[in-house]
């Protein structure tokens, strides 16, 4: 098998799970309180990594630690 053939085999294996993401999507849809937790845990992790990125230097690697724990355990 050449580099060619490998290259095609990857992009139908990507092709085939892009086709059963999509496929699995449309068979349950999410309730109303579902898409609001997932966006809210989306949230919740987006606000714990900028105090990880943003602080770490400031507040010490301990403190922003424990804090940004405390933040990502509010998921639900």
């Amino acid at each position: 098998m050449n580099e060619e053939d490998e290259a095609f085999n990857e992009i139908e294996r990507q092709s085939k799970q892009r086709k059963e993401a999509v496929r699995a999507s449309f068979l349950k849809p999410k309730s109303a309180q579902e898409f609001y937790d997932e966006l809210r845990n989306q949230v919740i992790e987006e606000v714990a990594y900028k105090i990880e990125r943003d602080f770490r230097q400031s507040f010490g690697a301990d403190t922003v630690s424990s804090l940004t724990i405390y933040i990502r355990n509010m998921k639900k």
